[in-house]
């Protein structure tokens, strides 16, 4: 199979390849382009062809191997996230969520740690809304509009009014491995977790059939560092603030 790539004049469009190539002008036409080859390509070599695009979604830190690990949020489908951990990174996955274009309502009883967020993300438009616990109106996510929700309410958060819905997730942040854990863990789609005691580190092993090496680790995990599992895989990422987001936020942090 061949292609041929016309010759573009600079005037104009395209130019048929079986133009003379002169250097005369022609009514409308313009100076004819230079004469180049045709790309021909087998069609065994196709296969060869490949354009390497990266998931889409949020940008929430650095793998292991420094490669950038992305979260796809906006979905088709619903989709329900738990991590169990501080507010910074809850707070910085929303931040980032809002520069991929979409809206973020975050309900929470903490309304004074989001409002710094809130006021700098909105630059005269509602990016980010803050709402009491108990008290989200219904977002109306379409495709070219999604919101994500965080649920910040504590250890024991209440069933949520607005549920993950396509092009709605769920984002619910734990401060620790409270008696609600299992249950959210069960049902989310996701689940990270950040540093937490050695007793807990055991009964996260249990739930999430982590290996003895992760139980071990997640009593020391650094400030900003989230041990991230899904479908029996999983990942350790660092997220790592740029400059603004460290002068809104300050520095990464666990306890809040």
């Amino acid at each position: 199979m061949s292609t041929a790539t016309p010759t573009t004049g600079p005037a104009t469009g395209p130019v048929p390849a079986t133009a003379p190539a002169t250097g005369r002008r022609r009514f409308g036409l313009g100076l004819l382009g230079p004469r180049r080859g045709r790309h021909e390509l087998s069609a065994d070599q196709f296969e060869a062809l490949a354009l390497p695009v990266g998931d889409d979604g949020v940008v929430i830190g650095a793998d292991p191997r420094e490669a950038p690990a992305v979260l796809g949020l906006a979905r088709p489908t619903p989709f329900d996230a738990v991590l169990i951990g501080g507010a910074w990174t809850a707070q910085v996955i929303a931040l980032r969520t809002v520069g991929t274009g979409a809206r973020v309502a975050v309900e929470t009883a903490r309304r004074p740690l989001w409002t710094g967020l809130a006021q700098a993300a909105n630059g005269g438009q509602q990016c980010v809304t803050l709402h009491d616990v108990g008290r989200v109106p219904p977002q109306g996510p379409t495709v070219h509009s999604p919101v994500l929700v965080v649920r910040d309410c504590g250890v024991r958060p209440p069933r949520g009014r607005v549920v993950s819905a396509p092009w709605q997730p769920v984002l619910t942040l734990l401060p620790y491995l409270g008696p609600e854990a299992p249950r959210l863990m069960d049902s989310a789609d996701l689940v990270g977790v950040q540093r937490v005691s050695p007793e807990e580190a055991r009964q996260l092993g249990r739930l999430l059939g982590l290996p003895q090496e992760d139980v071990d680790a997640l009593p020391t995990l650094r400030d900003g560092l989230t041990l991230w599992c899904a479908g029996g895989s999983r990942m350790y990422v660092d997220t790592r603030a740029t400059e603004p987001e460290t002068g809104l936020l300050g520095a990464a942090r666990r306890m809040d």
